[in-house]
């Protein structure tokens, strides 16, 4: 299992843009992505459930990679979130 923090520096947070960005990425690696901000989790691999956690400017979010390609998928989401979050 591999795990960071980020922290939202996107002035509208979570959005639907980012949201999309974040899913796609997620989906090209064969393994788990958990997202969650303090008692919500989400699976990064559905929309919905990212929009859900209601992320804003300043959170602290913490991300999980969990099976085959954990750590790529760890490097390249940390990578997506410097750029659109």
């Amino acid at each position: 299992m591999q795990e960071f923090f980020y922290e939202i520096k996107n002035p509208v947070g979570i959005h639907v843009r980012p949201a999309g960005l974040l899913v796609k990425e997620a989906l090209k690696y064969d393994c788990s992505v958990q997202i969650q901000l303090s008692e919500k989790t989400a699976d990064a691999k559905h929309i919905l459930s990212l929009l859900s956690l209601g992320a804003k400017e300043g959170d602290q979010i913490r991300i999980r990679t969990q099976g085959k390609d954990e750590a790529y998928a760890a490097v390249e989401l940390h990578r997506l979130m410097d750029r659109y979050l």
